[in-house]
């Protein structure tokens, strides 16, 4: 089977630059380009074959649901996977009705991404090629589009709550560093706990590590998100 060519659609240049990074770090995915509006993104998707679409929902020009709407009018047969950091639930049911494939909020990590794309591509070649299907075999296909997220695969000791939240911290600080203390105090949990997912972050390359001088003058491990 040909890879299949996904178009990034952000605003941010660095988030869309990282995640056109992560497609191509996915076998079986090909970049088919990378676009910041609603124009641009209606202009590749004229003229190139794409199969996917990870698309943000903010856009400057309008909405991210404006895409898939003039992609569902046309009945063209692209699949769609926002990448956002809306959560409301008026709008989250509002793309369940366009038939998307997924939805990942912001921030993630290579993981989390991965998990879905390779989700994705199982569900495509369980359809390839044929051309009836029986209901044991549509049931298989779901299943594996809509298997729910570990979220990537954490350490024994390491829970996705706790994971998300110092994730959040960290984010909302950006570009500033944080110690494992200030990370605890934001969290809720110890120092020591704290160090432990911000190890794992820097271990998995989502953060920066550096150092800053302590209250008493000794140098202080810090940790900043890495766009």
């Amino acid at each position: 089977m040909a890879d299949l060519r996904v178009l990034v659609v952000d605003d941010e240049p660095a988030v869309a630059a990282g995640h056109a990074e992560y497609v191509r770090r996915v076998p079986g995915f090909a970049l088919a380009g990378v676009v910041g509006t609603v124009q641009a993104a209606v202009a590749v998707l004229s003229r190139e074959r794409v199969d996917l679409v990870l698309l943000d929902l903010n856009l400057p020009d309008g909405h991210g649901l404006d895409i898939v709407r003039g992609i569902r009018g046309a009945g063209r047969p692209i699949d769609i996977l926002p990448i956002t950091a809306v959560r409301e639930v008026d709008l989250v049911r509002a793309a369940l009705t366009f038939g998307v494939v997924g939805y990942l909020l912001k921030p993630f990590t290579f993981a989390d991404l991965r998990e879905r794309l390779e989700a994705y591509a199982r569900f495509r070649a369980g359809l390839a090629g044929a051309t009836s299907a029986s209901q044991s075999g549509v049931d298989a296909a779901f299943r594996e589009l809509r298997r729910p997220a570990s979220g990537g695969v954490l350490p024994k000791g390491l829970a996705r709550d706790v994971m998300d939240a110092v994730i959040a911290a960290l984010t909302r600080t950006q570009p500033a560093a944080l110690s494992a203390s200030e990370v605890a105090d934001a969290v809720g949990t110890s120092r020591v706990t704290a160090r432990r997912y911000l190890q794992y972050l820097a271990d998995e390359g989502r953060v920066t590590r550096s150092q800053r001088l302590g209250g008493s003058g000794r140098p202080e491990v810090t940790f900043a998100w890495r766009p």
